[in-house]
């Protein structure tokens, strides 16, 4: 069974709960605690959802807002459903090892 992982960015969120509206504002606070970030950069950081985020950031971050990277980032997982064949495939299953061997030649004599 495989299992889908997603995650939720809250740093909007957590900003507005301590009356900071103004990605602006980030700048000097993360300055504060040597990481250096423009104002596009901290803009991007708040507006979207970040793939990578080094562990610096995230900890000047949970030490500004005073708090855990659990608050800044939500979690959550769920089981997907088993991929089903569709109707008359009779080939095996994708991750079965016989589903990527080819199919044996036949050789016959030139006419």
């Amino acid at each position: 069974m495989k299992r889908q992982v997603s995650y939720t960015w809250r740093l909007r969120n957590v900003m507005a709960d301590h009356n900071i509206f103004n990605t602006t504002e980030l700048v000097p606070l993360l300055a504060e605690r040597g990481i250096t970030l423009s104002a596009s950069q901290v803009h991007r950081l708040v507006s979207g959802t970040p793939e990578r985020l080094s562990l610096p950031v995230l900890a000047a971050l949970c030490d500004i807002f005073d708090t855990t990277p659990a608050d800044l980032i939500v979690t959550s997982a769920q089981n997907l459903a088993p991929r089903r064949l569709a109707a008359g495939d009779s080939s095996t299953s994708p991750g079965h090892p016989d589903a990527i061997r080819p199919r044996r030649a036949t050789l016959r004599p030139a006419p």
